[in-house]
Parts: C-alpha cells; structure tokens; sequence
C-alpha cells in the first residue's frame, strides 16, 4: 500500500521521527515550533510539549518517557511525565549561529549529533558525541553546514552522516568505545538525483534508508549503497523516518511544510504530514538508547 499520512496535523518541519518499543509509541520533534511530539498509533491520539528552545534531535533513554534532547545551544534531559528539563552540556557555546540539527544513538549507547550553520553556507558546523559517562566529545570528521543522516550499521561499527547540501551519504569506519573515525568514503551520490540527503536509518540487514528533501521519497540502499527500493511520498520536503511497530515492519516519515507559500502548500496538502507505509520483507532495529 502507499504511504499515507497518520492523522489530519500538517507540520512546519517534522524531524527526528523514533519508534518507542517500550511504550510503543512514536516520538518527534517539530524544530521551528519548538515542540516535541507524541503518537499513539493504537489510539491515535497525539500530545506535544512546548520546549524552550528549538529542538533538532533526541535520543531515547533506560527510564520510560525520559528523553536525551539536543535542542539548539546544549543537551538536556526531560521527563515527558513531570515537564522537568534538566541542563547537561553546552554545545558550540561560542558560535551562537549554529544549532543542533540531526543525531542518533550509536550501538553503544552515546548520542552522536551534528550542528547546522544558521549564518551561511560555510561548513562551520561539526559532529560531537556525547558518552553516556556524560563527556562531550568532538569527533574527527569534516566540517558541515547542514549536519544529517546520522545512523549505524548494525555491528555499530560504521558510521554514516551527510552534509545536506553536498549531496553525499558518507561513511566510515567508528569505533564506539573512543569514537575514532577513519576510512572516510562516499556511499551515496546523490549530486544528479534532484534531492538532498536528510536523515536516514539502517534496519537490522544494513541497509541504509534515506529521506530525500525535494524528491519526495524514501529511498533503501544496499550495504554497497546500491537503490534497492523506492517509496514515493506525496510531500515532496522528505525529512526523516523510522522503522517500527510490533514487527518492526512499518515505516514511519516525516515532513515539512517549511518554505512553501500558500499555492505550494494547496498543491501538495500533504506536505509537513507524517506517513505511514508498510515495508514487506524487511526488519528494522529497536532505537538505540542512551546510556
């Protein structure tokens, strides 16, 4: 069956979208609303918290409902049931123009996440890995403007990431007790696709899932980043997605609405939705926690 959206809200810039297993639910974040989302697909019934600053990404965590949060300027931890929003880590203090963006949890249990550079293009952004013995670290990887595709193969052993606008996935090896990185290598070009890479997600064979902004799609590589299959979206801003449900069969995609005037938004209503599409014959993996 195609996807479909799950529910009538329509978001600005739906991201991070995560497959609690533990309360099986899902989690994502609308970043310029500054708003952390909830859906519960038995009940269909969707909650959100306003948060104080734009979050980009999240990780899940040990405790039901306690969640990792990389909003813009530092890491904090937030308990979904009190409200309570605990400060950890500073990040990019003394470059107010980034913010984080995209991260995930490696194998091992440390959110990895990158920034984005608000002021310009310039690759001044950067990867960071915050352990889950609480240090901020910065990995040795390339400078960005827009950091995405965060994921893991299965072994936690390579790590893949993008800079949006370089239109590249790339890969290397990651080492998940040091964070060291090396054997930096493209795994996808996307340069002559019409889209850019956003976030991405492997499932437990090792293939690489990735959300196309611009190209309204879901596309599936291979281990050898060769396209594997393809789910086309009525929502052309492709932003993130995940693999869950009871099997963890069903592929959950997020959206955007950001940037398009009233006749782009009449002609694909769709936009900013969060579908739902079945995956047959594939198997995702339960989200990496912290700590």
């Amino acid at each position: 069956m195609p996807a479909q959206p799950i529910s009538a809200s329509r978001f600005n810039l739906a991201e991070c979208i995560l497959w609690d297993d533990a309360l099986r639910v899902l989690w994502w974040t609308d970043i310029h609303a500054s708003r952390l989302w909830r859906y519960d697909p038995a009940t269909r019934q969707e909650h959100s918290w306003a948060l104080p600053e734009r979050l980009g990404c999240f990780a899940l965590t040990h405790a039901a409902g306690v969640l990792l949060l990389g909003l813009e300027q530092g890491l904090a931890r937030f308990d979904t049931a009190s409200g309570r929003l605990s400060w950890l880590a500073p990040v990019a203090a003394n470059q107010p123009q980034h913010r984080i963006n995209d991260g995930r949890c490696d194998r091992a249990g440390n959110f990895v996440f990158g920034t984005l550079n608000e002021g310009g293009p310039a690759p001044t952004g950067g990867f960071y890995r915050y352990t889950a013995a609480g240090v901020l670290q910065r990995l040795s990887l390339p400078g960005v403007s827009i950091a995405n595709s965060i994921c893991f193969s299965p072994d936690g052993q390579t790590l893949y990431f993008c800079d949006s606008p370089r239109k590249q996935i790339m890969a290397c090896r990651y080492d998940p007790a040091s964070g060291a990185t090396g054997n930096l290598r493209v795994f996808v070009d996307l340069t002559h696709a019409g889209a850019d890479p956003d976030g991405a997600i492997v499932d437990a064979d090792g293939g690489v899932w990735s959300a196309q902004w611009g190209g309204a799609r879901v596309v599936r590589y291979t281990p050898l980043g060769q396209v594997d299959r393809t789910v086309p979206l009525t929502a052309d801003q492709i932003t993130c997605l995940a693999l869950g449900g009871d099997g963890f069969d069903q592929l959950f995609i997020t959206s955007a609405a950001a940037g398009l005037d009233d006749a782009a938004r009449a002609a694909k209503p769709d936009s900013g939705a969060i579908f739902q599409a079945a995956a047959p014959g594939v198997r995702g993996l339960p989200e990496s926690r912290f700590g």
